[in-house]
């Protein structure tokens, strides 16, 4: 499997519509344009995952957040590679390009998506904060962190 980040705009409308079909954004009530405005804007990175020139799945960041600079916006894998190891790949890819510029790595969860929440935990991420009624009401999304210490200590 090969990480690319030179992602084009018909890949982007690819990813978009992956999102807009799947959950969580399903649920959320995304729709296709919604889903590409989050990840086609000049602060979004985007990595892919591909095998054989085919794009597997998508995770897209952000390291203009302020306090919260590390933030995975997205991950997305589409569904005939999902339980292949694509979004770990994605995750462990994405944690080493943000731990090159910071300490920590943020994603958000929601409460429905128990799988993605334990994949996430699994990967050593812990439960920071919920927010309730955030997205959809009578669920919650959850802030977790994965950190390697405190920004005063971070020497990039």
């Amino acid at each position: 499997m090969d990480i690319r980040n030179d992602v084009t705009p018909e890949e982007l409308w690819t990813c978009a519509l992956m999102m807009s079909t799947t959950d969580p954004w399903v649920t959320m009530g995304r729709a296709v344009e919604l889903c590409h405005a989050g990840i086609a804007h000049e602060d979004a990175r985007i990595l892919l995952a591909c095998e054989n020139g085919q794009v597997l799945g998508f995770l897209a960041y952000n390291m203009r957040v302020g306090i919260i600079r590390g933030y995975i916006q997205n991950l997305c894998v589409f569904e005939g590679a999902r339980g292949k190891g694509v979004g770990t790949f994605l995750m462990s890819e994405a944690e080493k390009r943000i731990l090159e510029e910071c300490p920590n790595v943020f994603i958000c969860v929601s409460s429905f998506n128990k799988r993605a929440k334990s994949l996430y935990e699994r990967l050593g991420y812990q439960v920071v904060g919920e927010f309730e009624d955030m997205v959809i009401r009578g669920h919650s999304e959850f802030l977790l962190r994965k950190t390697t210490g405190p920004l005063s200590e971070f020497r990039p």
